[in-house]
C-alpha cells in the first residue's frame, strides 16, 4: 500500500528568521491551514461551483451587505486588474494616488492587460480629497483625452495611513456627483476595520463603494484574494473578467474556504489587530533611538522612517526590509500577524547597535 503521509520535501528555511520587509513574508495561519485540510479530500465541482465558494457569499454578505457579490481570485494585481475592467469602457481611465498600488507596485498590469489608462494625482498621505481628484477628473466628452470615468481609493493607504469616515465619503460623493465609479483597493482592509474599530462596510458599502478588492494572504492565507461587487447594478461581467484576465481559479474550494476561516469568525481581526499593534510597538522602540526619524503616522502595520544610509545597509544583512525612497533614505518596515514582541524588541535592539556604530 501507499504511505499517504510520505513527502520527499526538505525544509529549505530557517522558521525562526523573520524580516520585515513584508506582510507577505509571513507563513500561512494555522487555522488557515486547518481549513485547507477541512476542504481536502473527495471530489467537489471546479472553478467555483463548489460547496465552499457557494458558502462564501453568505460569509461576505454578512460583512458588506446582502447585495454583495464575491469573487475569488488568485492574487491582490488580479483582484484590482479585474475590478477596474469591470467599471470601464475601453476608452475609460481611472484615476488614483500616485503611490498607489495599481501604478507603482503591479509591473504596469493595469495597463498591459487591462488597457487601463491611469490618471495619477500625487499626494502628501497616499490619501485622495475631492481637491486632489479635481486635478485629473477633467476633460470629459473630449475623444483626445482617456476618459475618468474611475476612481481607485486605498484603505488603508500604501504609506500606512488611513481615510477617516468622513474623508472616504467626501472623495465618493464626489466622484458620483462627476459620474465616476469606486474601486477600493482593500489589501489591509482588516487593518482598516482594526485600526478605526469599525465593521468594514462601515467604510466601503455604506459610504457607496462600487467595488472592492479584498485582500487575504497578507492577513494569514495562503493565497488569494476576492473581488467583491457592492454594487451589482452598475458593475457587471466579472466573472467573465475573471476567466479572461486567468483569474479562475479550477480548485476554487481551496481558495474560498481560507477566506471563511479568516472571516467566519474574529480573525481577520486577531491577525490584522496583532499585526497593528506591533507596528506601534515598534514605532515607540525606534522613536526612542538617537538619530531615527519616524517620518509618517503609524496607523495600521507598516513604520516608515529615515536613517543613515549606510546604517539601513547594515541592517538589511541582518533583516530583510526596503527603501521606500531612495533619494531621501526612507525605508519601510511592515508587521504582520505572527510578528511577536521578541521580534520587534530584537529587531530595535539591532537598530540602535548600529546607530551606535554609525
Amino acid at each position: 500500500m501507499t504511505d499517504l503521509t510520505r513527502t520527499d520535501a526538505v525544509r529549505r528555511h530557517d522558521p525562526a528568521v523573520r524580516g520585515f520587509a513584508s506582510d507577505n513574508y509571513a507563513g500561512v495561519h494555522p487555522e488557515v491551514l486547518a481549513a485547507i485540510a477541512l476542504a481536502n479530500g473527495g471530489h467537489q465541482i471546479s472553478y467555483g461551483e463548489d460547496d465552499y465558494t457557494n458558502h462564501l457569499q453568505d460569509v461576505f454578505r454578512r460583512h458588506f451587505g446582502d447585495k454583495a457579490e464575491a469573487y475569488p481570485v488568485f492574487n491582490g494585481t488580479g483582484a484590482n486588474v479585474v475590478a477596474l475592467q469591470a467599471l470601464l469602457p475601453r476608452w475609460g481611465a481611472v484615476v488614483c494616488a500616485d503611490t498607489a498600488h495599481i501604478h507603482v507596485d503591479e509591473g504596469g498590469a493595469p495597463e498591459k492587460m487591462g488597457g487601463i489608462k491611469l490618471h495619477t494625482v500625487p499626494t502628501p498621505d497616499g490619501k485622495l480629497t475631492p481637491e486632489l481628484l479635481d486635478q485629473q477628473a477633467y476633460g470629459f466628452g473630449d475623444e483626445h483625452r482617456a476618459q475618468p470615468l474611475a476612481v481607485s481609493i486605498t484603505q488603508s493607504t500604501e504609506l500606512g495611513t488611513l481615510y477617516t469616515v468622513d474623508e472616504l465619503r467626501a472623495v465618493i460623493d464626489h466622484a458620483h456627483q462627476l459620474g465616476m465609479l469606486v474601486h477600493m483597493d482593500g489589501s489591509r482592509l482588516a487593518n482598516a476595520a482594526d485600526s478605526l474599530g469599525l465593521p468594514m462596510r462601515a467604510f466601503s458599502t455604506d459610504l457607496g463603494v462600487d467595488v472592492l478588492s479584498f485582500g487575504g494572504t497578507k492577513n494569514g492565507l495562503l493565497l488569494g484574494e476576492v473581488v467583491v461587487v457592492l454594487n451589482p447594478d452598475r458593475v457587471r461581467n466579472i466573472k467573465y473578467l475573471r476567466k479572461t484576465s486567468m483569474q479562475l481559479a479550477s480548485k476554487m474550494r481551496f481558495v474560498s474556504v481560507q477566506f471563511e476561516a479568516l472571516l467566519a469568525g474574529d480573525l481577520y481581526l486577531r491577525n490584522a489587530g496583532h499585526s497593528n499593534a506591533m507596528a506601534r510597538r515598534l514605532d515607540a522602540a525606534v522613536r526612542k533611538i538617537d538619530g531615527v526619524e519616524v517620518v509618517r503616522p503609524v496607523q495600521a502595520n507598516a513604520v516608515f522612517a529615515i536613517l543613515p544610509r549606510e546604517v539601513s545597509e547594515r541592517l538589511q544583512k541582518r533583516y530583510r526590509f526596503y527603501f521606500w525612497n531612495e533619494q531621501t533614505g526612507e525605508v519601510r518596515w511592515m508587521c504582520s500577524f505572527d510578528t511577536t514582541e521578541a521580534d520587534i524588541d530584537a529587531f530595535a535592539a539591532a537598530i540602535a547597535e548600529e546607530m551606535g556604530r554609525a
